[in-house]
Formats: structure tokens, C-alpha cells, sequence
């Protein structure tokens, strides 16, 4: 029964002022929110890296031209990677850790289908083992073949984005586009991947490597080399057999001097992890002061309630409410701020977290909600407490002669 009343003269106590109880609600609102909704962005953020990164498959390996170990070496001493250093990764790495090598070069360019107009992400030439190191796999049409790389023919396999882009619902296999000034022919649609990042992985045209050189690029050097190796155990072999075969190829003594870098996904992985953990930590942090906000904002309220209702207190007092009961009352109305605040910050959370930020799709973090929530209740317990306890320690005679 005591704690029906104290709860009904605490509704009525917020009741009497709803303006400022519900200014005192949104600042916690807005301070849970906060809280889900950027540990959310994190969260998402970390998703998003790490699709991408393992979307290229952990026994994947990147080869790239420039110093391994970001040394002096004058940038016109570096040698470039070529078509005859991914021939001689095929012909000579160790085959057991060596799966498959596929050289890349990439660049830009207009298509055009009829009257639409389309500029890809990016235009990649390449050979047909890059589509299974890449883990790109076609949904519908196939993927060029190697006479076609030998043929230096003008096919095209597009990103779903790209396709979709250029012939919206109708079936591009067979049809014929215009690419840079280039007829190909596509041959297959990739299947989606899909991307929350700032990058789309299905905007993409790839077609055989020659073509693209002698189109666009020149027959120089080539962007990067793909390496996979047979297995996710054997991609430390696989990076040792680049490296000495390389080493080779640029007639390289000395490794610190390698002139080319190889980028291993588990560990690009691993690295990008803990880098996001810590964006992530960062990111709630800068949330909780929110919430901290919010609490001082209760205890500036609650006081401001306690000076005006010091005759009610005094009254109270003196018809025998024990200070216990007057503790109670306070304290349940700054809980009450705090819950009903903290309620409505766990819903605009998880509604917020359903819309992309910043190119991000949020990903709720369920302990988030359950530790916004709990350290708001917490935080109107703990900066409600001293308003409380100052009226709860008023004398009745201090309180009824009170202006």
C-alpha cells in the first residue's frame, strides 16, 4: 500500500510540471540512443570491413609493387609488376601451396547500352582465375574462358549493380555494350555480394586481361597479382614461394629490399578487427557522456522540484510522513525520469539503427541496449539521491516557513 502511494504522488509530482519532466526524459533519450546507436555505427563498421576482407577467402594473398617495408628506396628504382612475374608465380611457386595466380589491372570508363549511359566503379582486366580467387561467382551467363584471354576477345562479365545499372530488368547475356568506346559482348552477371561500405563490390566490369590493355591500359605493368593459395593452412608457404620467386624475377639479393608488398587477408583481418574494437570503444564512450548529461539534468531538476515543494514537504512532515516516505517519493519520481526516458531511447535506437549512417548499415549490439538502459536507471538513482535526501532531511517547522 506504501508503495502504491509513494508511486502515485510521484506520477502526480511529474504530472504537475510536464514540460520539464519530459525536457528531463529527452536528455535521457537522447543520451541511450546515442549509446546503441553509435556502438551500432561500430559494430556495423567492423561487419562491413570484415565481409569485404573475407569475401576475397582467408587463403588469399595480394601482391602489390612499392616497399614491403616502407624503406628509402627511390620510387623510380621500384620495379612494377608485370604479366611475366604472375607467369612465372604459375610456373614456378611451389604448386602445392599455390593454387591459382590471376594479374589485375584496373581502370575507369563510360558504358553505354542504347540511350543509357553508365560509369562503373571500375573496369578490371584480368584472367578466369581471378573470379574464384576473388570468390566472384557468377549468377547468371558465364564467366570468359582462357581462349578468350588468349583471343584477346572483347567479352564482359558485369557486377550486378553494373547490370542492373545499364538493362535494369532485362537479360544482358548476348547483348552487346559500349565500353570506352569498346564493343563487348557480356557473357555473365556476377552474383551479388552486397556492401555496407562506401565502396560497391558489384559495380564492376572485369573482362579478359589482354583486352583491357590494349583498350585502355597499355601492355605495361599491371595494378596487382592474385594469389590464392590451395588452403587456409598453406597461405604462410604460399607467401614464402611469392616472395622467393619474385625476388628472382627482380633480380632482388637482399628481401629487406623486396620491392613489392604481399598483403595475407587473415592477418589484413586481424589487423582491421582491432582497429574497428577500438573505433567502437571510442565511439561509446563519446555516447556515455550523453548520459552523463543526463543525469546532471535530473539532479537540476529534482532540485528545483524539491525547493518549490518545500511547504508540501513540511506539511507532509508535520501530519507524521517519516522521512523514509518523503526519501521514496523523490527518489522514485528521478527513476521515473530516468526509466520512461531510457525506455524511449531504447526504441529510437533500434528504429535509428534500421537506416544507413554515414554509408553504414548499424548493427545492434543487444548488450549495448540492456547496459544503456540499466546505467540510466542507475544514473537517475545515483543523481536523484542527493535532491532526495535534501528533502527528506528538511526540518517541518524550516519547510512550513518556507516563501
Amino acid at each position: 500500500m506504501i508503495l502504491w502511494q509513494t508511486l502515485r504522488f510521484a506520477v502526480g509530482g511529474l504530472a504537475a510540471n510536464k514540460v520539464r519532466s519530459a525536457l528531463t526524459m529527452l536528455g535521457v533519450l537522447i543520451g541511450v540512443a546515442s549509446v546503441i546507436l553509435l556502438l551500432a555505427v561500430g559494430n556495423g563498421s567492423s561487419r562491413a570491413v570484415k565481409d569485404s576482407i573475407t569475401s576475397l577467402g582467408t587463403n588469399s594473398l595480394t601482391v602489390s609493387a612499392g616497399s614491403a617495408a616502407g624503406g628509402s628506396r627511390a620510387t623510380a628504382s621500384v620495379k612494377k609488376l608485370t604479366v611475366a612475374d604472375a607467369k612465372a608465380l604459375a610456373s614456378e611457386a611451389d604448386s602445392s601451396a599455390v593454387k591459382s595466380v590471376a594479374p589485375v589491372v584496373t581502370t575507369s570508363a563510360t558504358a553505354l547500352y542504347g540511350n543509357v549511359s553508365y560509369s562503373p566503379g571500375s573496369v578490371v582486366g584480368t584472367y578466369p582465375a581471378y573470379f574464384e580467387t576473388a570468390n566472384q561467382k557468377v549468377g547468371h551467363g558465364d564467366y570468359f574462358t582462357n581462349d578468350d584471354v588468349l583471343g584477346s576477345r572483347k567479352v564482359a562479365v558485369l557486377g550486378a549493380t553494373t547490370a542492373k545499372q545499364l538493362f535494369d530488368t532485362e537479360d544482358p547475356v548476348g547483348k552487346k555494350i559500349v565500353l570506352g568506346g569498346t564493343p563487348f559482348t557480356v557473357v555473365g552477371v556476377l552474383a551479388a555480394k552486397g556492401g555496407s561500405g562506401f565502396t560497391d563490390p558489384d559495380d564492376v566490369v572485369i573482362a579478359p586481361l589482354p583486352t583491357v590493355q590494349n583498350a585502355f591500359t597499355g601492355f605495361g605493368a599491371v595494378n596487382q597479382i592474385l594469389v590464392q593459395a590451395s588452403s587456409a593452412d598453406t597461405t604462410t608457404a604460399a607467401q614464402s614461394e611469392i616472395t622467393r620467386v619474385l625476388l628472382g624475377t627482380h633480380a632482388i639479393v637482399d628481401p629487406t629490399k623486396a620491392d613489392f608488398r604481399i598483403t595475407n587477408q587473415a592477418s589484413l583481418l586481424t589487423a582491421r578487427e582491432s582497429t574497428t574494437k577500438t573505433f567502437t570503444v571510442l565511439l561509446g564512450a563519446v555516447a556515455a557522456i550523453s548520459l552523463l548529461v543526463g543525469g546532471i539534468g535530473i539532479t537540476n531538476i529534482m532540485l528545483v522540484t524539491v525547493t518549490e515543494r518545500t511547504r508540501e514537504i513540511g506539511i507532509r512532515k508535520a501530519l507524521g510522513a517519516p522521512r523514509a516516505v518523503i526519501l521514496g517519493q523523490f527518489l522514485t519520481e528521478s527513476t521515473l525520469l530516468s526509466v520512461i526516458g531510457a525506455g524511449l531511447g531504447v526504441a529510437a535506437g533500434i528504429v535509428g539503427s534500421h537506416f544507413s549512417i554515414v554509408g553504414i548499415k548499424p548493427v545492434v549490439i543487444p548488450e549495448s541496449v540492456l547496459g544503456a538502459f540499466g546505467i540510466a536507471v542507475a544514473i537517475g538513482l545515483f543523481f536523484g539521491s542527493y535532491p532526495a535526501n535534501r528533502a527528506a532531511s528538511l526540518r517541518p517547522i524550516d519547510a512550513l516557513r518556507h516563501e
